[in-house]
């Protein structure tokens, strides 16, 4: 490989259709990327352990392991960007994507300009943000009765000693939090400081991470103190955070 090639960004395409994994390939290839693909999650298993990728696109309808199952073990695993092809009007996915740590989404059939547009602006907005934990990443913090640990990506039950992964999305959120306490944060900023996009109409995805969020940390999920709802304004972490 050149030199010139290898300062391309690479890019990973996952469909189990062959004529949209060729064509993907050919067409990120005449605009300035490298780009590989496979056929379902076995293959690109054996693809990510061989090299290391920019971006992921990934198809949600695939035989074996889903798009939605591989986004979330990857999104627990590291920080390769992932964007998720999805049904037209299956908008189940496109949330369900968003919450569990997918950058974006795009319904097929989909115009491949546009999908080298979204591309290009996932990998702008990643090389633009701070690391995932910002100011506390390399270091364990307590709040309530957890401690959170930037570099595991895990909480820990002070009491119980019960370990609690997070996934990307959930490890994004609090870390957000946890860096600004008492704070109101609303539901534009939070999606911004995440993800680095703006809402959409009608978008829920905050909510739907808040309440996945709620739902691990929370005594009872249902009347939330550490993570509380302001009306009108948006959420804010309830309590004390202390460094160790």
């Amino acid at each position: 490989m050149t030199e010139k090639n290898k300062n391309k960004p690479h890019i990973l395409i996952v469909d189990d259709h062959r004529e949209i994994r060729d064509a993907v390939t050919r067409y990120l290839g005449k605009n300035g990327f490298r780009a590989s693909s496979a056929r379902d999650a076995v293959e690109m298993d054996q693809k990510l352990a061989a090299g290391r990728f920019d971006l992921i696109v990934l198809d949600v309808m695939m035989p074996g392991e889903d798009g939605l199952s591989i986004c979330r073990r990857l999104s627990t695993q590291g920080e390769t960007p992932i964007l998720m092809l999805t049904a037209l009007g299956e908008e189940t996915d496109r949330i369900v994507g968003l919450e569990i740590g997918a950058d974006d989404y795009l319904p097929k059939p989909f115009n491949p300009r546009e999908l080298l547009a979204r591309i290009k602006a996932i990998l702008r907005r990643r090389e633009r943000t701070e690391p995932v934990a910002g100011t506390l990443s390399g270091q364990k913090v307590r709040f309530a009765e957890w401690i959170f640990d930037a570099d595991r990506r895990i909480i820990t039950h002070t009491e119980t000693g019960q370990e609690r992964n997070l996934t990307t999305a959930d490890y994004k959120l609090l870390a957000v939090f946890l860096e600004r306490p008492r704070f109101v944060l609303s539901r534009d900023q939070l999606l911004d400081l995440t993800s680095g996009r703006e809402a959409q109409v009608f978008d829920r995805t905050i909510d739907n991470q808040v309440s996945r969020l709620r739902r691990k940390i929370e005594t009872d999920p249902g009347s939330p103190r550490i993570i509380t709802t302001v009306r009108g304004g948006g959420y804010s972490l309830n309590t004390k955070v202390e460094q160790l």
